[in-house]
């Protein structure tokens, strides 16, 4: 096993390293914009583990905007204490063994894309991402 960038990797799998994700779970909850910004900062860096780490995470997002009155609530409490959960039971993902059988699963709503890497039934990576503006006139099909 190999400690490297917050992860720890053996010869077939990589997964959160436990040392690094230790501090969310005191990790009171922001009270700025910018103590969401760095919050969402090292979240964000681990979001290829977290599946729907974007969809999670929107609400927050939100009040990072400019012209955005701060109002942490329910909606946002919730987000942020799903994503200390997550990361905290992040699942241990696969590498990928050679260059054939991936598959990718991809889905896109008015809110925002999401996808799902794999190989052999084993899930190598997430990804995720909140629309911009002029996408959402998009259709789900363009997108």
């Amino acid at each position: 096993k190999v400690q490297f960038l917050g992860h720890v990797i053996d010869s077939r799998v990589i997964q959160v390293d436990p040392s690094k994700i230790e501090s969310t779970k005191d990790w009171a909850y922001p009270k700025t914009p910018t103590e969401i910004c760095q919050f969402l900062g090292l979240a964000g860096y681990y979001q290829r583990i977290v599946e729907g780490f974007s969809k999670i995470a929107k609400s927050m997002t939100k009040l990072t905007q400019k012209g955005i009155k701060f109002e942490w609530g329910e909606k946002e409490e919730n987000a942020f204490q799903l994503i200390k959960q997550k990361l905290c039971s992040a699942p241990i993902l696969a590498l990928p063994e050679g260059s054939e059988d991936f598959m990718v699963y991809c889905d896109a709503s008015h809110k925002g894309l999401g996808a799902v890497l794999m190989q052999r039934e084993k899930v190598i990576g997430y990804a995720s991402r909140q629309l911009k503006v002029h996408e959402k006139n998009y259709t789900t099909y363009d997108l």
